[in-house]
């Protein structure tokens, strides 16, 4: 290929792509002829023929949209949906080809959503002012929205990176190993895909998991690495943790640290009641501290380090039904014995001998 054609082929790649929909070859030609200069131009005499060139892989997604608006309702919301269900033409504007003075056409301009609309007989500067002007608000649209998801994608990460950190902050204080974490919040992502959460929240729940014991930063160290039993006083001063949690992670509006602060508040809460720090009781207890309640629970029984290591599959599933209704979700239980399988690989692929390291990597690595 010479540099003139190659110079010719990065420019004609470089326009805008018109989708002509009209059945006038009239209106076709003259369209044409005013545009070809500055966009790729495809044809379609009929929606129905547009449908199916959209839905071809080698035909570029257009920028823009010119439509015949004398076409059926029927196939107008037809073209409509197939725009919007493909992210890369939801936001293409149509401007509709109507007759002057037409008042129906006019009515079906509003109920149509089109972005604006030129008029026959058709006069060549509204044509190329119009299309001019939609396609390079169309460039400017798409250019913003890359902006914003790649500003909020940065801020996601940001919080999660604070997360993290705080997490970090709190080892300074207890013992947890960064196995546990990881575990935890595999558990907490496998128990939430089955309660038919979006996956937005699935999410959420896995990061903002390891945040359950941050409130432990609050209380004191000669509390908090007692060897001995607890006094009355003591357990009390410790279970305010979930206090302290719940007010380093208190957010009006983010959905991560709100969720990160209910899940450091309420994840000692029990089925019947009996938990703390306020005694809610069933569905008082949002779905996030039920979830991380059970995967806290689970991963600790069955951790190697454990008091009763020994427990076979079958000793857990007892243990759990004895626990349903009582401390755990009866429906998160019933999730966890179906699971147990895929729970125990997850205990095996993070035990806690592994490098100190590996939590930080691992969330950085799923984000």
């Amino acid at each position: 290929m010479t540099m003139i054609n190659r110079i010719d082929l990065e420019a004609a790649l470089s326009k805008p792509n018109l989708l002509l929909i009209d059945d006038s070859k009239e209106d076709i030609n003259l369209l044409t002829m005013w545009l070809y200069r500055d966009h790729q131009i495809s044809v379609a005499a009929d929606v129905e023929n547009a449908l199916s060139m959209l839905n071809e892989a080698d035909i570029p997604k257009p920028d823009l949209i010119l439509l015949n608006a004398t076409s059926a309702d029927i196939e107008i919301d037809q073209l409509s949906q197939q725009l919007n269900k493909d992210h890369t033409t939801k936001h293409a504007p149509v401007i509709l080809i109507v007759h002057d003075n037409d008042k129906e056409e006019e009515n079906f301009r509003e109920d149509s959503n089109a972005v604006d609309y030129i008029t026959k007989p058709f006069h060549p500067k509204q044509v190329l002012a119009r299309v001019r002007t939609h396609v390079t608000l169309h460039k400017q649209n798409r250019q913003l929205l890359k902006r914003l998801k790649q500003h909020t994608k940065d801020l996601h990460n940001s919080k999660i990176q604070v997360i993290q950190h705080l997490h970090r902050a709190g080892k300074h204080k207890d013992n947890e190993s960064h196995a546990h974490v990881i575990r935890m919040s595999l558990i907490s992502k496998l128990l939430a895909e089955y309660t038919e959460q979006d996956q937005a929240w699935v999410e959420r729940i896995f990061h903002a998991t390891p945040m359950h014991d941050v409130g432990k930063i609050g209380v004191p160290d000669s509390i908090l690495h007692k060897t001995e039993n607890l006094t009355p006083d003591e357990v009390r001063i410790m279970q305010e943790h979930t206090l302290f949690g719940a007010q380093i992670l208190e957010s009006d509006n983010d959905p991560l640290l709100l969720m990160a602060s209910v899940i450091a508040l309420t994840h000692h809460e029990k089925w019947d009641g009996s938990g703390y720090p306020n005694g809610l009781q069933t569905d008082q207890i949002p779905l996030e501290g039920r979830i991380v309640a059970l995967a806290d629970a689970l991963d600790t029984l069955m951790s190697p380090s454990h008091e009763e290591a020994t427990w076979t599959e079958q000793h857990i599933v007892n243990y759990l039904m004895e626990q349903k209704g009582q401390h755990f979700d009866p429906n998160l239980t019933d999730i966890a014995i179906e699971q147990l399988p895929q729970i125990i690989e997850i205990l095996e692929l993070y035990p806690d001998h592994e490098d100190n390291n590996q939590q930080y990597s691992f969330f950085k690595s799923t984000r």
